[in-house]
């Protein structure tokens, strides 16, 4: 069963069940929905606990099917806890795992959480991941998107009693911290933390905001290639900036940009033979956020665009390997530069 981490504090008004699966790559989230359930379980009894890490190939598991199969004395219900970083229990795990699940049903003495990293579409499909979802509730933890960053900000300020001004000045407010904490939420709900103490309660202004948020945002590639699809020339020069900071490898920049440039040259070419877009997106392996923009983008993109964007990602792997190419910066960093805000002015005409 599945329940969205947001909604993790209603799902325990309603009972705590005996195994849950935490999955995702959001640590904060990750972290808050263990607290909720260790503080629900301590209510209910759960006095004992037994955490486990899975490291290798050689991971004993008979150790935690024991933990989950005995009490101890002096506690009448037990938490044990499965953390595997990898996301790759091994034969052995996947076995464990789904007897684990099996005696999870109706126990309520034991209470099993698994903990994971995010998860490729196909190992959410193997045995042991199904025996956790048929047998338990599984919770996604996910990173919490840009657009969405503001309102987020914004209902945490209010749980501590705090909120920005009305109307426009307000929204400047937020949207400043969100670019100072993009990418980085646990950063982010520090820094809502630290307002709290500064500014106990109220109405906090821009520059109670601007003199006390850090710059903590953190940037990948892949993000950046969004922001550039989604013709927002601003934001993509503030991450291009960080990611330049954070010492990030000019070749991956390149890839993530470059990868979305032969996609568009792709499907748009599948288009001009006829393909409808929704077909020539989904042969391409696109969906989810790309897909949106994508859809958003190509019907006003020409092929002579497109084709002269091509040209450009070819020039610029030239100048990350370093190779000279004329009328172009030599500089790896400035050649992305240009090649991402071309993309993303073309992206962002009407």
């Amino acid at each position: 069963m599945q329940v969205p981490s947001a909604q993790i504090a209603q799902h325990l008004q309603r009972g705590l069940k005996s195994l849950y699966t935490l999955y995702g790559d959001e640590p904060l989230q990750q972290q808050e929905c263990a607290d909720a359930l260790r503080r629900a379980a301590r209510a209910a009894g759960y006095t004992d606990r037994s955490v486990f890490t899975v490291a290798g190939a050689h991971f004993d598991w008979s150790e935690v099917l024991a933990a989950g199969g005995s009490l101890s004395l002096f506690a009448d219900k037990q938490i044990v806890e499965i953390r595997i970083p990898s996301g790759k229990p091994g034969k052995d795990g996947s076995q464990a795992l789904q007897q684990l699940a099996e005696a999870a049903r109706g126990n309520d003495s034991v209470l099993t959480l698994v903990y994971l990293p995010r998860l490729d579409s196909a190992t959410q499909k193997g045995a042991w991941f199904g025996a956790l979802d048929a047998h338990g509730v599984t919770v996604r933890t996910d990173p919490v998107e840009r657009q969405a960053l503001p309102q987020w900000i914004s209902q945490r300020l209010q749980a501590q009693g705090q909120r920005v001004q009305a109307g426009e000045a307000g929204q400047r407010t937020l949207q400043f911290f969100a670019d100072r904490v993009e990418g980085n939420l646990l950063a982010a709900h520090q820094e809502i933390q630290k307002l709290g103490l500064l500014f106990p309660e109220g109405e906090l202004d821009f520059d109670q905001v601007e003199n006390a948020v850090l710059n903590v945002a953190r940037y990948d590639a892949f993000k950046l290639a969004e922001a550039v699809l989604g013709g927002q020339p601003l934001r993509a020069q503030r991450m291009l900036d960080g990611l330049q900071a954070e010492g990030e490898a000019p070749v991956l920049v390149h890839w993530a940009l470059a990868e979305d440039v032969r996609t568009l040259h792709r499907v748009k070419q599948a288009m001009v033979d006829g393909k409808p877009l929704p077909m020539a997106l989904r042969e391409n392996r696109v969906w989810g956020a790309k897909e949106k923009l994508m859809e958003r983008v190509l019907p006003r993109l020409t092929q002579a665009q497109l084709s002269a964007m091509l040209q450009d990602a070819h020039r610029v792997d030239g100048i990350v390997k370093g190779l000279k190419v004329p009328e172009w910066p030599t500089d790896a960093w400035q050649a992305l530069h240009r090649l991402a805000m071309g993309v993303c002015l073309a992206c962002a005409a009407r």
